[in-house]
């Protein structure tokens, strides 16, 4: 027969669970010896144990619902007081007994922080009525009515008030919402003269734009062109029938003028390109640089290319971001290279180190010890517990010798 505080096996192999009621039967066992007959019912037990602590932990730290935590709760219990286990039963049934109180307690926060959301919902909503009855009379066409939309998407998202309540008070904003665009139709219901003269305007310009399409006084007649452009956008839109037809034949003679420009400019273009060229050759010059074996010896070979590359003119504009791109990896390169020498030159992160690696081994020492002094002992399960410690030691100690390597130690 063997025994433990918490259980025994007898001499038909079942396997008994000390309770405060008394030994309750766990189970019978055949397969081995009565030691590993404890030690199997003892796991169970310890994995009660962890299940209890994980519920205990997502009940604190997670929304997990009171429904779903009484659900769990009910069936770790089931198990408890079934007695397939060797351990203190009881203090587990007194943790799921506090576990309950913690729960029925988060059910009646819930049940007031939900009063206390439906309290702010009402005075949101009580809100936003308010404000729409005073867009209703902005004459703020655009802004008033992207705002009236804000509005309603932010009561959507609101929690629904009782069905009477939340009824008038959609009423009150439905109806400033209608008011508004009531007299929004009836502002641009006017608006038909504005676009006439809008259209006469735009006839000017055109005319204007056209008359102008064949000049080569390259800047004034560019800057005219912005001008024109401002008074396009300050006269407003024209009827839609003649808004397309009227800016087709403004923008078009813009494009005459500014092709006839842009064939001038291919010259300039095309000693851009030349720079670009030469710059990419000496971004590849720089790009041998990396990885950097001598830092120093890089450095100036970088200013010596970085001279030389000031001297060039400018490049094409959609290509600079790419090109100067390179030459900033590599001094970037550079710069890592430096930060690297100085960690690694830095007596204080060396020393760092070192403590870290003298404290590592001297815990990985005494965990061998234990080690022995428990298999000594003939405590395999200590034994065994403590290697797991000491592998997970012991791959903190590699790694750290590894780091300390680093700095040629």
């Amino acid at each position: 027969m063997s025994s433990d505080p918490w259980g025994r096996v007898d001499e038909t192999g079942t396997v008994y669970v000390r309770t405060a009621d008394g030994e309750q039967v766990v189970g019978s066992w055949q397969a081995g010896s009565p030691d590993e007959a404890l030690a199997y019912f003892e796991r169970k037990y310890e994995g009660l144990v962890v299940e209890i602590g994980l519920l205990e932990k997502r009940v604190k730290t997670t929304d997990l619902s009171a429904k779903d935590a009484q659900a769990a709760i009910d069936h770790i219990r089931e198990q408890v007081v079934a007695h397939h286990a060797v351990g203190d039963l009881d203090a587990l049934k007194v943790r799921l007994d506090k576990l309950v109180e913690t729960v029925d307690a988060r059910r009646e926060e819930r049940k007031v922080q939900r009063a206390k959301q439906s309290d702010e919902a009402r005075h949101s909503k009580e809100a936003l009525v308010v404000e729409a009855e005073e867009l209703a009379q902005s004459d703020q066409w655009r802004s008033a009515g992207e705002r009236l939309r804000a509005l309603v998407d932010t009561w959507k998202g609101l929690p629904r008030l009782d069905r009477k309540s939340d009824d008038e008070l959609w009423h009150r904003f439905s109806h400033a919402r209608s008011a508004f665009s009531k007299r929004r139709k009836a502002h641009f219901a006017s608006l038909d003269a504005q676009r006439e003269e809008a259209r006469k305007t735009k006839e000017k310009l055109v005319a204007e734009a056209e008359s102008l399409s064949g000049s080569t006084d390259w800047g004034p007649t560019a800057a005219r062109y912005r001008e024109l452009m401002a008074d396009w956008k300050a006269a407003g839109r024209a009827q839609r029938e003649h808004e397309d037809d009227l800016w087709n034949r403004f923008r078009g003679a813009q494009d005459v003028f500014f092709a006839a420009r842009g064939s001038v400019f291919a010259e300039r273009d095309a000693e851009q390109t030349e720079n670009l060229k030469l710059k990419e050759e000496l971004a590849e010059e720089a790009e041998k640089l990396v990885p950097v074996q001598d830092l120093k010896a890089a450095r100036a070979a970088f200013r010596s290319i970085n001279e030389r590359w000031e001297a060039i003119g400018h490049v094409p504009r959609d290509a600079r971001p790419k090109v100067e791109g390179r030459m900033h990896a590599v001094e970037r390169a550079l710069q890592d290279s430096e930060e690297t020498e100085w960690r690694r030159t830095n007596p204080e992160a060396r020393a760092r180190a070192e403590g870290l690696t003298g404290q590592l081994q001297s815990a990985v020492d005494k965990l061998q010890g234990q080690i022995e002094a428990a298999r000594t002992a003939g405590n395999s399960a200590r034994a065994d517990k403590l290697q797991k410690e000491l592998d997970g030691r012991q791959a903190l100690l590699d790694q750290a010798l590894k780091g300390l390597q680093e700095f040629g130690g």
